[in-house]
């Protein structure tokens, strides 16, 4: 049957009100800026994939993920892709000039997700055995309208919860960060290593450094998986507790970028 013309479903994008532009548009506008490189982007989005792949095949979902309708993983991932597949797909948002593409940005995705958060006394009276402890969090905003990358407010948050809780990035085991776009997690990390940027932007005298990458999205992020809106926060927080819970003495962080130019950290502490 064909669907009227007013009833016709229209592709998912997601547009910021005040500008006019897609997410995607936005991340291009960054990518620019940074100097990100598709080769960069694509490296990123296959490792997400391969972790993913390989982190379902060794049964570290299995507790994780409800099968739904008889699908037991995210039907995005895929472990058999590589560099030379990837490099045929074509630019998304900026067709003439882009390097974002369906390949290394996060697929829209249906999904639901939920954390636990308890107290002590929760813990005790219903005898619950918790995964990890959350130690701290922080928001912030960019003024996107005016120049600022969209999505690099957690830049900002992870600067200050960093800075009130005296910690560097040598002092965590596992780096939690939001793969929206690939471009998106470059330019979190090239800001973080930039000089400039930590003394314009952070306000801080020296910056914050590199994270190494073998410390990244361990098991996949969200090019992979795919970024379900509403849920992704709690399957990451989800997923980084599981890998705290299995390594002792160990700490996380979480970075994610949300629409409106906001971001959302936290910090996360196995028991």
């Amino acid at each position: 049957k064909l669907w009227p013309n007013d009833l016709k479903p229209k592709p998912a994008t997601v547009t910021e009100p005040r500008t006019g532009l897609s997410m995607g548009e936005h991340c291009e506008l960054m990518a620019k800026e940074w100097k990100i490189s598709r080769e960069l982007q694509d490296e990123l989005a296959l490792r997400s994939h391969l972790t993913a792949a390989n982190a379902y095949d060794q049964g570290f979902f299995s507790d994780l993920i409800f099968p739904f309708h008889g699908l037991k993983r995210d039907g995005t991932v895929r472990g058999d892709t590589s560099l030379e597949k990837l490099a045929k797909l074509k630019p998304a948002f900026d067709p003439a000039h882009g390097s974002l593409t369906a390949g290394n940005s996060s697929p829209l995705t249906d999904g639901s997700a939920c954390v636990l958060l308890a107290s002590e006394d929760a813990l005790k009276e219903n005898n619950w055995t918790p995964l990890a402890r959350l130690v701290d969090f922080q928001v912030a905003a960019v003024d996107f309208v005016h120049g600022a990358g969209l999505l690099m407010a957690p830049t900002i948050a992870v600067s200050k919860m960093l800075e009130r809780n005296d910690l560097s990035f040598a002092d965590f085991d596992f780096f939690e960060i939001h793969e929206a776009f690939a471009a998106q997690v470059l330019c979190t990390l090239k800001a973080w290593e930039s000089p400039e940027y930590n003394k314009k932007i952070l306000k801080r005298t020296t910056p914050l450094g590199s994270i190494p990458l073998e410390k990244m999205n361990v098991v996949g992020s969200s090019v992979a998986v795919g970024h379900p809106f509403a849920a992704t926060g709690a399957r990451i927080t989800g997923t980084l507790a599981k890998l705290l819970s299995q390594k002792p003495d160990s700490r996380g962080l979480i970075s994610i970028c949300t629409a409106g130019g906001m971001g959302v950290t936290a910090i996360l502490e196995s028991i």
